[in-house]
């Protein structure tokens, strides 16, 4: 993966597991994600909150190790609250 990709794993309502990555492209973030291994990414166009913040965590602990700016944090923040406006950050 490229440095510009954050991935992670995660269970679906439904208890499966699935494999979620985010791709940082231009000034916006796409998530894709899969069920096993070895099948194709499938792009998510509206990704639920969950990633969002898990998205968060991973930009925040990539900063603290000086491997993305800290404008992206305010980025990723201003992106979640366009989409959850309801929730608190």
């Amino acid at each position: 993966m490229a440095k510009a990709e954050i991935s992670w794993k995660r269970q679906t309502e439904a208890g499966e597991r699935v494999e979620v990555y985010a791709q940082h492209v231009g000034d916006q973030w796409k998530f894709f994600m899969r069920d096993r291994r070895y099948e194709r990414w499938q792009p998510v166009a509206e990704p639920p909150l969950e990633d969002w913040l898990e998205l968060l965590d991973a930009v925040q602990r990539r900063i603290s190790r000086r491997l993305l700016r800290p404008e992206e944090e305010a980025r990723v923040k201003k992106s979640i609250h366009e989409r959850f406006p309801e929730e608190k950050i």
